[in-house]
């Protein structure tokens, strides 16, 4: 009996060594592989780590090259007027067309900042002086032989029908032919998408508000980044679809452009998915539906009805002001939010008067104005004016007597003893030689 005992302790000190040993080989595998996980885990973190300061540098670098690139371009801007020549005229859609211009001299062009407009000189017959007007470049800035602007001729109001078209436009699209030539400053204007930039960015465009923002598209894919852009155009149908094939051709062949085109009024044979994505007008819901958050930097051109909407839209939305840019064509449609006057500047501004010698009128100075040439235009004096922000000098007035105040610095000085009167109010009485 006491041998069977024997075996048996034998068998169970077996056992017992048995499972010790595959505990403790089921524990030293459990720390090779927690030791695989966190090695993994480590790796992936470097390799993400290494990810983004690659990223980091490549858009260090780009941006490198953008301000090399913008110090080599700023040596080919010229000062003053420059000769092009229409090299081609092609109708877009109704009442649209595009120009393409052609330095005379055939030297090089300087690129330019995505959103930025020339400034054109036009001798109109029946006129005392030259008409100024300003269009925005609607193509890439990264051609270095012809520049682009696309033109909407503008006709009276509806509701207006006494009213003249618009003067410039209506010179582009019935006298300018291929061939002219016209007289041309360098591309200038402070509305433009910062290239050096990565974040993703939402086009908003109504009508031919869509130029600076085409530009920018197209700045974006020619730079070969893959940074993400919701592009909304907003028009009433087909006949009014500017660059209807440039767009699809855009959106096709960059799945980085997000294209949303908004008919208000379909016609018959507008085809819902394939000329345009949704039915109505690009407003805050239309927004809120399709971006997966306010998480942008807005872009946004068109009448001063549209962006007004869009603007108080994307403030109630919770969009920072800083985020939100827009072009303002002819006297601003959207004004920045500005500090309220104290009480003692509010009761000096009241008593300021404005003289305009020539039309024999002294007024009151209305603060409410926001500067001289809307306040001309509201008194019925006549001040010309073309790019509305400092850049073109159409609107550059003497000074007879007083002083100004700018809003926003000018692209240029202008002349001792003269202003520019759509960025500047009166900083006491003022007589102005208008």
């Amino acid at each position: 009996m006491q041998p069977l005992f024997d075996k048996l302790r034998i068998l169970a000190r077996g056992e017992l060594g048995l499972t010790l040993g595959l505990l403790i080989v089921g524990a030293l595998l459990l720390q090779i592989l927690l030791a695989i996980i966190r090695g993994a885990s480590r790796l992936r973190a470097e390799r993400a780590q290494h990810r983004a300061a690659l990223e980091k540098l490549q858009l260090q670098v780009q941006a490198a090259k953008l301000r090399c690139q913008e110090a080599e371009q700023g040596k080919l801007h010229w000062n003053g007027y420059r000769k092009f020549a229409v090299a081609r005229k092609s109708r877009e859609c109704d009442d649209v067309w595009a120009f393409y211009l052609k330095p005379h001299d055939g030297k090089s062009l300087p690129a330019f900042k995505p959103g930025q407009y020339l400034t054109f000189q036009l001798d109109l017959p029946g006129r005392d002086k030259p008409l100024v007007r300003c269009y925005s470049l609607s193509e890439s800035p990264h051609r270095s032989d012809y520049y682009r602007v696309t033109i909407k001729q503008e006709k009276a109001p509806p509701d207006r029908p006494e009213l003249p078209p618009g003067a410039g436009s209506s010179y582009f699209a019935e006298v300018v032919k291929e061939g002219d030539i016209l007289n041309v400053k360098a591309p200038t204007g402070h509305f433009y998408l910062d290239m050096t930039k990565s974040n993703p960015v939402v086009l908003i465009a109504g009508g031919v508000g869509i130029t600076p923002m085409l530009c920018m598209a197209n700045a974006i894919t020619a730079s070969g980044t893959k940074r993400e852009v919701f592009f909304f155009f907003g028009v009433r149908n087909q006949r009014e679809h500017i660059h209807k094939l440039e767009l699809e051709k855009l959106a096709a062949e960059n799945d980085n452009i997000h294209l949303h085109v908004c008919y208000s009024k379909p016609g018959t044979n507008d085809i819902l998915g394939r000329d345009y994505h949704h039915e109505g007008r690009v407003g805050i819901e239309r927004l809120k539906e399709i971006l997966p958050s306010n998480n942008f930097e807005y872009y946004l051109c068109g009448n001063g009805a549209f962006m007004k909407s869009i603007t108080d839209g994307l403030e109630a939305w919770g969009v920072p002001e800083k985020e939100v840019h827009f072009e303002a064509f002819g006297p601003a449609t959207v004004k920045k939010k500005t500090a309220a006057p104290t009480a003692s500047e509010t009761a000096f501004l009241a008593k300021l008067q404005v003289t305009f010698a020539r039309s024999g009128k002294t007024v009151r100075w209305e603060p409410s104005a926001g500067n001289l040439l809307e306040f001309a235009q509201a008194q019925g004096v006549r001040i010309d004016s073309g790019c509305c922000a400092g850049s073109c000098g159409s609107c550059l007035v003497a000074i007879k007597s007083g002083a100004v105040d700018y809003l926003k610095a000018p692209d240029a000085e202008p002349e001792q003893g003269a202003c520019l009167t759509c960025i500047c109010r009166p900083k006491g009485d003022l007589v102005l030689d208008a």
